[in-house]
């Protein structure tokens, strides 16, 4: 389906992005088009929605079931003191359109599970992952695996962060299937073992580096340039302010998990 012509109100609000010749007006048109989820409206999310919503993406989607609280200020920049108490979705939402009212927003309010994923899942055309816990992230994985969704996956934690981009329908260019989120982390670590962000802390500006890193992945997959971060772990060390990369695969049937 094909998006209608940028307006000439577009045109100069993406002016930026038209003249770049791997973008372009063909390249616009194709997040125009594009129908993005983001599962969590919070330190990720935020800079996430707030990118994609000022890059043009014409759909977002947001799934989220919680409400602002006081100490989510301090990383989660979609929302401010006047929001204290409202629900996340509602309050993304405004902020969305105060950046782009180009944007078209559709709110999913719960918390995703195997039960639920699949349906919500196989309504856009690429995922990306904000979510805080294990559950949520093993069942967007599956989910996106079998509906042929690319998944941007991040976390983060303290000081540290990842990223990787999953697409496992899809062979790499050594004719091999790219790996799958349980390639990379076969089972959830026990309860407990991974304290949260309540427990062990975050650090508000890491979250708006691997958020922001996470929507490039994200404009990267819809307009087709770049190297997404397939089959490669993206870490980020904030107090050294270094990047490492690290390389993984499929694993081989009968491989020791």
């Amino acid at each position: 389906m094909s998006a209608a012509p940028l307006s000439p109100e577009e045109l100069e609000r993406y002016a930026r992005h038209i003249v770049l010749p791997e973008i372009g007006g063909a390249g616009q048109q194709k997040l125009k088009r594009a129908r993005v989820l983001v599962i969590g409206a919070g330190g990720l999310g935020s800079p996430v929605l707030q990118y994609l919503a000022a890059t043009g993406v014409g759909t977002l989607g947001i799934v989220d079931n919680d409400v602002v609280s006081l100490s989510n200020l301090q990383r989660q920049v979609i929302h401010d003191s006047a929001s204290i108490g409202r629900q996340k979705l509602e309050s993304a939402c405004d902020s969305i359109e105060k950046i782009n009212r180009n944007v078209s927003v559709n709110l999913h309010n719960l918390r995703l599970d195997a039960t639920n994923a699949a349906g919500v899942v196989a309504q856009y055309d690429v995922v990306v992952d904000g979510s805080d816990n294990f559950a949520t992230r093993y069942a967007v994985a599956d989910a996106c695996a079998i509906a042929r969704r690319a998944l941007v996956h991040a976390s983060v934690g303290r000081f540290d962060g990842q990223i990787t981009v999953l697409k496992p329908y899809e062979t790499g260019g050594d004719g091999k299937p790219n790996p799958s989120y349980r390639d990379l982390f076969p089972e959830p670590p026990p309860d407990g073992l991974v304290p949260s962000c309540a427990e062990a802390g975050v650090l508000g500006a890491l979250t708006g580096v691997v958020g922001t890193l996470q929507a490039m992945e994200v404009i990267k997959l819809i307009t087709g340039i770049g190297e997404p971060l397939v089959g490669r772990l993206l870490l980020y060390d904030a107090l050294a302010a270094r990047f490492d990369t690290i390389r993984y695969s499929a694993r081989t049937e009968g491989a020791d998990r």
